[in-house]
C-alpha cells in the first residue's frame, strides 16, 4: 500500500483539489483508494459529496480513540473511499495533549487497513500542527501542491525542513515523492522560471542524504480551469462532474506519472510495521 500525505502551509495551492482528484483518477484506473480528510475545514469531505451528521464517526473520533478507521470510511465509487472530517478536528490539539505517542496515533490506525488498499492519500491542514505531523509520521511519501510564484519558493523550503525533521525523529522512510504545479499558465515567464528553479534545485540534490534527494517536479501541470473550481460545490470529482475538461486531462496524466514513479521508500513499510 502506497501512502502519500498531500501538504503545503499556504492555503489556495491546490492542495485538497489535488488530493480528491488525484485519488479519484487512481480510483478511475481500478485503483483501491482512501482518502483521510486531515484538515477540520473539511474540504476535501465535501468535495467527495460527504456532509457528516451529529454523532456520524469521523477522523476526529478515530485519531481519539472512540472510533476505528473502518467505521470513519464510507464508499464512494467502487474503488474509492473517503473517511471525513468535521469542525471537531480542530479540538484534536488540546485532546490529545499530554497523550503519549500523540504523533504516531494514525500510523497505528493505517496498520489496520493496510490489506485493503492500494492507496491512501492524505488531505493535511495548511498547518504544521500535531494533525500535519501525524500524517507524516505515518506515511512513506509526500506530495507537494505549489503554485508558480516567487513567495512559492520561500515556503518549499519551509516545508522541506519539516520533512527532514520527521524523517529524522519519527519517520526515517518519509521521501518527497514530488512537486505537483497548480494554477500553471504555460505561456507566462514567471511560470517557466519557478518550474525551471524547483527542478534545478532538486537536481542538486540527487545523492544526498535527505528525503527529497529522488523528488521530482511532476510534468504534468494542472493549468487553470475553472470546472476544478466548480467541482467541489456539487460534491464531485472532475471527473464526475466535466470528464472532458482541462482539469480532467491534467489530472489524469498526474496520476498515471504518479503510478509510474516507484517511491523511494518502500510501499510495505506498514505492512512490515
Amino acid at each position: 500500500m502506497r501512502s502519500i500525505a498531500v501538504i503545503n502551509q499556504k492555503g489556495g495551492v491546490g492542495k485538497t483539489t489535488t488530493t480528491v482528484n488525484i485519488a479519484a483518477a487512481l480510483a478511475e484506473s481500478g485503483q483501491r483508494v482512501l482518502v483521510i480528510d486531515m484538515d477540520p475545514q473539511a474540504h476535501a469531505t465535501l468535495h467527495m459529496g460527504i456532509e457528516l451528521t451529529p454523532g456520524e464517526p469521523s477522523i476526529y473520533e478515530v485519531l481519539c480513540g472512540k472510533a476505528t478507521l473502518v467505521e470513519a470510511t464510507r464508499k464512494i465509487d467502487k474503488h474509492l473511499s473517503c473517511a471525513g472530517s468535521h469542525i471537531d478536528l480542530a479540538a484534536t490539539e488540546m485532546e490529545l495533549a499530554g497523550v503519549s505517542g500523540r504523533d504516531l496515533i494514525l500510523r497505528e490506525k493505517l496498520g489496520e487497513i493496510v490489506e485493503q488498499y492500494d492507496y491512501v492519500i492524505i488531505d493535511c491542514p495548511p498547518s504544521l500542527g500535531v494533525l500535519t505531523i501525524n500524517a507524516l509520521a505515518a506515511v512513506g511519501e509526500v506530495i507537494l501542491p505549489m503554485q508558480p510564484h516567487f513567495l512559492a519558493l520561500h515556503g518549499l523550503s519551509k516545508l522541506l525542513q519539516t520533512i527532514q525533521l520527521v524523517a529524522q525523529k519519527l519517520n526515517p522512510q518519509l521521501s518527497l515523492t514530488g512537486v505537483a504545479f497548480c494554477m500553471f499558465d504555460s505561456g507566462t515567464r514567471l511560470a517557466a522560471e519557478v518550474s525551471r528553479d524547483v527542478e534545478q534545485f532538486f537536481e542538486q540534490s540527487r545523492g544526498q542524504s535527505v528525503p527529497w534527494a529522488n523528488a521530482r517536479v511532476f510534468q504534468a501541470r494542472i493549468r487553470r480551469n475553472i470546472r476544478l473550481a466548480e467541482a467541489p460545490s456539487f460534491g464531485r470529482s472532475i471527473f464526475n462532474y466535466a470528464p472532458e475538461s482541462n482539469g480532467a486531462v491534467d489530472y489524469r496524466e498526474m496520476a498515471d506519472e504518479l503510478i509510474r514513479c516507484l517511491p523511494a521508500s518502500s510501499p510495505t513499510r506498514l505492512a512490515a510495521a
